[in-house]
């Protein structure tokens, strides 16, 4: 099971079946480029895998133009 928090909500999330980052996005109906995955600090690209217990960090990337 991996716990999902979005930056700014204080209610985490999880999901049960999400194996990659690539899945969590396409859960999430984001693409890559929407939002910045974190788990411990560090960047997550699509293609790392989720591991059960791990505490995901989706924080929404803004254009400001």
């Amino acid at each position: 099971m991996i716990t999902v928090t979005f930056d700014g909500k204080n209610q985490p999330t999880t999901y049960p079946k999400i194996k990659t980052v690539l899945q969590l996005l396409n859960n999430l109906h984001l693409r890559v480029n929407d939002a910045l995955i974190i788990r411990d600090g560090e960047l997550l690209t699509p293609d790392r895998h989720l591991w059960p217990g791990d505490h995901i960090t989706v924080r929404m990337v803004v254009s400001r133009g």
